[in-house]
């Protein structure tokens, strides 16, 4: 029974951790509560507009690619992903347009029509970018640190090597940007990882090597499409999975795991890999006696990420000038995190992401018409909103948002479904609703970061945005593969 271990959970860190183990001989099993496989990733089809409900954006290909090559397959094989150009395009306030590229010059060019300045100190920020991401890649997302002694020396080691890694990333950016617009545009990293940029490392600022030297992907079909290829693969290298099926209680046997008890029964296992969040389903799952290091109090104290207001909207026209990603940023950027984190409420005049897969696969909509993926960023759940009352109204806030922005075809009326943080936490038992875990604001929260290995109890890991190295797709891709590969080193 020692290569046998159970996954809870089928999203992007649960498969991967699957398909690792099962490279490496172990017998595994998958058992996923919601209907299908994808974690917060479902797909989503509504009178012929088909949404991917969840991760829109692919970037660092390689994680994907090089995954499948581990099994000796080709990721092409099972399928396609397609390189955007340009990127995405940024709006903003002032009607300036930015197609983000990864050709220096022209974005210099862009940014140059509303600030000279900033255009100049581009390739500086962009060489900075690359420096800060090959560092992340030899230090921070080829390993764990299972032990608080990995963890100090790690921050010790990065302030001996990049000092500026202990700024946030606004710092960062001030040093070489003026202009609001562009702090705006770079500043949305930080929501990538579920943070703001007023206090979420410089570090973070290595997304914009990824997105303008690797690039950004769409797949045919769907990102949904991704999932089913691993999912695929994890089955054919011998993984089981079984959706439906909900985990209510990890067995602890003299603080070893020995299984789990579930809706249609037990398993035995010597191993258990939670792909989840660590604080809500830690809280769910085992009795507070088996984890003295996480008692209720300390998951009590950790500040939850960000979270998201998601509206999926079919409209009978085509909508061109929206890109497959576009963000229509408000006047106000700071003030929308300041919103979210200290006052607790969706901002009043927030940015709006969209994604139009119809831009680049027109059988993602009916004919002649757009299929529009449409998030705000907003607080995680608390007592100072409550979505059952207020998202009908907020819904109008956005819409009329993006009306404002000059999309006159989009009505309320277009509104197919409507995805709160209360969804989320309900469909994913996410903590508090946060989208990406929990935020990277400080390096006490850093420090304090759920271990990927229980102190606690032998043969529990965990895989997902909560853990090591954070929220975001490739990253939790790459938490799952971590985990295999040190239970596999024993």
């Amino acid at each position: 029974m020692r290569n046998k271990a159970v996954i809870i959970g089928a999203g992007f860190g649960g498969l991967s951790c699957a398909i690792e183990l099962a490279i490496r001989g172990f017998q595994v099993t998958v058992l996923e509560r919601q209907s299908s496989v994808g974690g917060k990733l479902q797909r989503v089809v509504i009178d012929g507009y088909r949404f991917d409900r969840g991760p829109t954006t692919i970037e660092m290909a390689h994680v994907f690619r090089n995954l499948f090559r581990r099994a000796g397959r080709d990721l092409n094989d099972y399928v396609r992903l397609i390189p955007l150009e340009p990127r995405s395009r940024s709006v903003f306030a002032d009607g300036s347009v930015v197609d983000l590229t990864g050709d220096v010059e022209f974005m210099q060019h862009q940014i140059g029509t509303y600030s000279p300045e900033d255009a100049l100190h581009y390739p500086a920020f962009i060489r900075e970018s690359r420096q800060m991401l090959r560092y992340a890649s030899e230090h921070v997302l080829n390993r764990l640190p299972l032990s608080n002694l990995d963890k100090w020396w790690r921050g010790i080691f990065r302030g001996l090597l990049i000092p500026e890694l202990h700024h946030s990333l606004n710092r960062q950016l001030r040093r070489h940007f003026s202009h609001p617009n562009t702090l705006a545009m770079f500043g949305r990293y930080a929501a990538r990882v579920g943070s703001s940029p007023f206090k979420v490392s410089s570090l973070c600022g290595m997304l914009a090597s990824c997105e303008a030297d690797q690039g950004i992907y769409t797949v045919q079909g769907g990102t949904y499409q991704l999932i089913e290829a691993m999912k695929q693969l994890a089955e054919e290298l011998g993984a089981q999975i079984k959706t439906g099926v909900e985990v209510t209680r990890i067995q602890v046997v003299d603080h070893h795991v020995r299984g789990i008890e579930t809706t249609e029964g037990d398993y035995e296992s010597p191993l258990v890999i939670v792909n989840g969040d660590a604080l809500s389903l830690s809280k769910r799952l085992l009795d507070e006696k088996d984890r003295p290091s996480m008692p209720d109090r300390l998951i009590s104290t950790f500040e939850p990420s960000l979270s998201a207001f998601v509206q999926l909207a079919g409209v009978p026209a085509r909508l061109d000038r929206l890109h497959h990603h576009t963000v229509f940023f408000s006047d106000n950027y700071e003030g929308e995190f300041h919103d979210i984190f200290a006052h607790r409420r969706p901002p009043s005049h927030p940015s709006v992401y969209i994604c139009n897969s119809s831009y680049s696969e027109e059988e993602a909509a009916p004919p002649g018409c757009s299929n529009l993926f449409i998030m705000t960023h907003t607080p995680y759940l608390s007592a100072d909103w409550d979505w059952e009352q207020k998202a009908e109204a907020y819904s109008r806030t956005v819409i009329s948002t993006l009306r404002q922005h000059g999309l006159s075809d989009l009505v309320q009326g277009h509104v197919l479904a409507r995805y709160t943080p209360s969804d989320l936490a309900r469909d994913t038992y996410s903590y508090k609703g946060g989208m990406f875990g929990i935020t990277s604001h400080s390096c006490k929260q850093e420090l304090r970061r759920p271990d990927n290995r229980s102190r606690d109890v032998k043969g529990l890991w965990y895989a997902g945005g909560t853990t090591h190295p954070g929220g975001g797709v490739p990253f939790v891709t790459l938490s799952g593969q971590l985990v295999a590969g040190y239970i596999a080193r024993g």
